[in-house]
């Protein structure tokens, strides 16, 4: 122990950019109120709807900037040293890992996909007695516990040849699917029956029945005959089903392997499911009722392990004897794999995980991205237990597999145990927001826990993310309402959060939650300034006015901060391009079809449900995102907004071009709106394209364009009346 004192687990330091980021905030903070300012005092010379609704866009942006900058404040980086573990603790003292994999629809997420996922954490470099992994299938679905007994089978041949051969990528499907694959004497074997099994489950969800010829034993039989007539995905019993234990079951080489269980949580359409919170909290229940590790690892259903190492990395801070005893959770950057080389959807967030979640590390720590956190599993324990199979100090000494682990089992797995306890409210994930991940975090965080980043070179977990830009942003569309419920909830990070985590980590929650609101100004600028330019209206500043160089200086600014955070950081300067064009895109339809369907749900005209982004993906369609090319396709009202701005932009640019040259009219009145509609017309080139130029499927939809020109119309009519 005493060269432990010499040699760190972990290290943490200040990024220098902390205080460049200090100094900016501070000038630019001067403009902006300087801008606001000079709004206040033109509203009381000359009040205008035109000068409102201008105002009302620059006080958000003024409110959201602000909010943003608490990220920049305290920038953090921290390295881990995994060979000075050995002076800390021996293997046989490491703490057990309970695996928490959620999925929920066989047809949306291949149960192939969730296979890999818990083969590839199945073999993790950690004692194998101490790791647990439990999936829970929230569609209630016999084809996904029969992918996870073909699992279970090919683990035994799975987990030795990842052992012997110190293979790194140890997800099946990225192994043998690597372009330049390690080849070992058993590989092409392993292979072999790899494909096998992925051969018959496909075909199983293909068919939606499972052969007889599949089943190789009396108790798969026993589990499977529990899908008989009235068992339904929102109206079952609870299933828990062990697939293979530690201690009974061993591997082709005679090795123990881990536990692998299957859930599937009772449900009934008479009691609320609470969504991906609920079905974690059912986990959490079950897997404390079999194994209680004190360590749990939360995971999506396509998030697989891309190094086999990551649990040691945790261990360097939950073991560090010099760590804030209040540390809950440690958090891994969600990493994408399939993103095309541009990535035109910014769908790889790489600046949230590289940036900003370093800004909150350096705080009270990052927020729960909803995959790859590392819990404690005291922290899910708000309040003393009400059932003594809850009590987080309990240690499980009976098999998994005996009856009355089983039979306690099932009973927390039931949809009525969690009534009349804190369940979702003091203990487990929390209720109340689509976006269960950062509610349950903001709640922990004011409860004074402690978060960490970790952010390897190699990253820990490799996921799908959508490539239609329909999917995407859906996927938005529901965030936006998620995190407006928590901003407009009792725990509001502006008020509740700000005075119990702190100001600097309450403006960074509230900065995420009230993403929603960034519609309301960059609405207002696609489209009140070109409206103005096509009725010949000024509404900026001349370019002689100072002014126009404060709307300049701002503008400049604050893109200019993001675009050097994002190259010096994690891309280039075409991906920041198409990172800050998606961004527009989602504000502008996701974030206002939220903020409007937050507004109708908060009135009770509207109930917007939790739907699962699907991971299936057609060939074609793939092509086309691989080549950089847009996929529209769906008549979908969401591309409704950036259709009608992408049109107005470019009838007002041309317009704003033709009052100069043409009509012989002054350019110092109109430059920044014509320069602002330039500026949208560019980011809007992808739609253009859709609209007119192509012809294949994923082309924008004919109804689409023309809803939208009538609509852009409408619009022209009643801003001539205005101006």
């Amino acid at each position: 122990m005493a060269s432990s004192q010499t040699l760190p687990l972990h290290t943490k330091m200040l990024m220098p950019r902390a205080v460049i980021n200090r100094a900016f905030t501070l000038v630019h903070s001067c403009a902006i109120l300087a801008l606001l300012y000079h709004h206040f005092i033109g509203l009381l010379h000359s009040a205008s709807m035109v000068s409102i609704f201008l105002l009302l866009a620059d006080s958000v942006l003024a409110f959201m900037w602000a909010t943003a900058q608490a990220f920049r404040m305290y920038p953090t980086y921290r390295q881990v040293f995994i060979e000075h573990l050995e002076h800390y603790a021996k293997e046989e003292d490491y703490p057990g890992l309970d695996v928490l994999i959620c999925t929920a629809d066989p047809y949306k997420e291949p149960p192939m996909g969730v296979v890999n996922t818990a083969l590839s954490v199945m073999a993790y470099d950690y004692p194998t007695e101490k790791l647990s992994v439990y999936v829970s299938d929230d569609g209630g679905s016999k084809l996904t516990l029969f992918a996870f007994m073909e699992a279970a089978r090919f683990a035994a041949h799975w987990l030795p040849y990842c052992r012997k051969n110190n293979v790194v990528e140890r997800c099946p499907e990225a192994h043998f699917g690597s372009p330049d694959p390690t080849r070992f004497i058993e590989t092409d074997q392993i292979k072999m029956m790899y494909e096998s099994m992925r051969e018959r489950v496909e075909n199983v969800v293909k068919s939606g029945s499972i052969s007889h010829d599949y089943i190789t034993d009396e108790e798969e039989n026993e589990a499977l005959s529990r899908w008989a007539d009235g068992f339904t995905p929102h109206n079952h019993p609870p299933v828990v089903q062990v697939l293979s234990e530690y201690g009974k079951d061993k591997d082709v080489s005679g090795h123990g392997v881990p536990n692998l269980v299957y859930v599937s949580r009772e449900k009934s359409r008479d009691s609320p499911h609470h969504f991906k919170a609920g079905a974690l909290n059912a986990l959490l229940r079950v897997s404390a009722t079999m194994t209680n590790a004190p360590v749990i690892l939360t995971l999506d259903s396509d998030m697989y392990s891309n190094d086999p190492q990551t649990p040691l990395r945790v261990l360097c801070y939950l073991l560090d004897p010099s760590m804030d005893p209040k540390l809950s959770y440690v958090q891994f950057p969600q990493v994408f794999h399939g993103i095309n080389k541009d990535d035109i959807y910014g769908a790889a967030m790489r600046h949230w995980f590289e940036v900003l979640m370093s800004g909150m590390d350096g705080l009270a720590g990052p927020i729960i991205a909803g995959s790859g956190g590392f819990f404690r599993r005291r922290v899910f324990y708000g309040c003393p237990s009400e059932a003594p199979e809850m009590n987080q100090d309990l240690r499980v000494s009976h098999s998994i597999k005996s009856r009355d682990v089983l039979t306690m089992a099932h009973n927390v797995a039931g949809c009525k145990y969690e009534n009349q306890t804190e369940w979702g409210r003091n203990m487990g994930f929390r209720y109340g927001s689509l976006v269960e991940d950062l509610f349950t975090s903001c709640l922990l965080h004011s409860e004074g826990w402690k978060s960490v980043n970790c952010n390897p070179k190699r990253p820990a977990f490799l996921g799908k993310s959508p490539i239609n830009l329909h999917d995407c942003l859906n996927q938005a569309m529901r965030w936006s309402v998620g995190l407006l419920e928590v901003a407009f909830s009792r725990y509001s990070p502006i008020t509740f959060g700000v005075r119990s985590i702190g100001l600097l980590s309450g403006l960074c929650y509230a900065s995420v939650t009230f993403w929603a609101i960034w519609a309301i100004p960059i609405t207002i600028y696609a489209f009140l300034p070109q409206l103005a330019l096509l009725n010949s209206a000024s509404i900026f500043p001349k370019t002689s006015n100072p002014w126009f160089w404060v709307y300049v200086a701002l503008f400049l600014g604050a893109y200019g901060q993001e675009y050097l955070e994002y190259v010096l950081s994690c891309g280039s300067t075409q991906r920041w391009w198409n990172y800050q064009r998606a961004w527009m895109m989602r504000v502008l339809s996701s974030f206002s079809f939220g903020l409007v369907e937050y507004l109708l749900k908060s009135i009770g005209l509207s109930s917007i449900g939790f739907n699962v982004t699907s991971k299936v993906v057609e060939e074609e369609q793939r092509k086309r995102y691989q080549k950089g090319i847009f996929e529209f396709g769906v008549a979908s009202p969401i591309f409704l907004p950036i259709t009608m701005a992408a049109i107005i932009n470019l009838v007002a640019f041309l317009s704003g071009i033709a009052q100069v040259f043409f009509r012989q009219g002054s350019i110092e009145g109109l430059l920044l709106q014509i320069l602002l509609a330039g500026f949208g017309m560019v980011n809007c080139w992808p739609i253009y394209e859709a609209m007119v130029l192509r012809a294949d499927e994923g082309k924008m939809p004919l109804k689409v364009t023309l809803v939208s020109i009538v609509i852009a119309w409408a619009l022209y009519l009643a801003s001539s009346v205005a101006f």
